[in-house]
């Protein structure tokens, strides 16, 4: 059968994601699990189940990477709003359109990281490194956040669970395009994570802790969706106007956003609204 591009012929990308989705097991769920234990096994070979052990061990890393990442502070700061999905999703909007199979699989997911990231952070109300470290030894871009909320990374699970809800829907067939997708996806994703190490507002570990937890949430929203699948309706045209409407009010945030900080990302962000807006409003018209 011939190809294009990594599509087989007569088959649509929402087509291709859906197969994607029927394909995924419940071993995927293996490597997260296990990374998850070695991490506990370290924790315990270190003595660093109190908060004060979990936060000392890691001052010198925190400290170093800080050092290093926050040489391009703007950079820094661009970056890591991407772990806010107000920010994030909207350059993948147009998947409203042309594969809302994945918008599917995606909500159930960050709805289980949302779960998982308000539980745990009260389980384990590990102080910010803020609170715990002197300032004036680390550069600190942003807000100051002082709260008992660092472990774990809320911006690295929900950037995870995204980034591994794309890397489902769209690995390629082929093992050598999967592995360039794998390490891609992952690469993109360790970048925008250790941004929040950059900016001073968590450890180290939190956001390697919260990055595996946002791959298990994706794929477990996966496995959710293709059982009970509640948005199904997203692929009806009828509800386009539920999409025009909070897409509205959105932009309207985004620009907010960039009148508040006036950040690059918030420009890209917003005219990846804009354009499956207009194509949306486009569509419900003419159908």
């Amino acid at each position: 059968m011939k190809k294009t591009f990594f599509l087989p012929k007569n088959h649509t990308l929402n087509t291709y994601v859906a197969n994607n989705f029927d394909d995924l097991r419940f071993s995927y769920l293996f490597f997260p699990f296990f990374l998850l234990l070695l991490i506990v096994f370290f924790l315990f070979r270190e003595n660093a189940f109190s908060v004060e052990a979990y936060t000392h061990i890691q001052k010198d890393s925190f400290l170093y990477l800080n050092s290093q990442f926050s040489k391009f502070p703007d950079l820094q700061f661009n970056l890591t709003q991407l772990g806010d999905v107000i920010i994030f999703l909207p350059l993948l909007t147009i998947f409203i359109v042309y594969a809302p199979k994945f918008w599917h699989a995606l909500l159930s997911s960050l709805l289980v990281s949302g779960i998982f990231s308000f539980l745990l952070k009260k389980l384990f109300a590990v102080p910010r490194p803020a609170a715990v470290f002197d300032n004036d030894k680390f550069l600190i871009i942003g807000n100051t956040l002082l709260g008992n909320t660092s472990l774990p990374s809320g911006h690295s699970i929900a950037t995870f669970t995204i980034l591994t809800s794309v890397f489902v829907a769209f690995i390629p067939k082929e093992i050598r395009f999967k592995i360039i997708w794998f390490f891609s996806i992952l690469s993109v994703g360790l970048i925008i994570v250790f941004t929040r190490v950059g900016v001073g507002a968590h450890y180290p570990l939190d956001v390697i802790i919260g990055s595996i937890i946002g791959c298990i949430a994706a794929l477990v929203g996966v496995f959710i969706n293709k059982k009970y699948n509640p948005w199904i309706w997203i692929e009806k045209k009828k509800y386009y106007p539920v999409f025009i409407f909070v897409m509205f009010i959105w932009a309207a945030a985004l620009m907010n956003k960039i009148i508040t900080d006036n950040l690059m990302i918030f420009y890209f962000s917003l005219v990846s609204l804009v354009t499956t807006l207009f194509i949306i409003i486009n569509i419900y018209v003419k159908k």
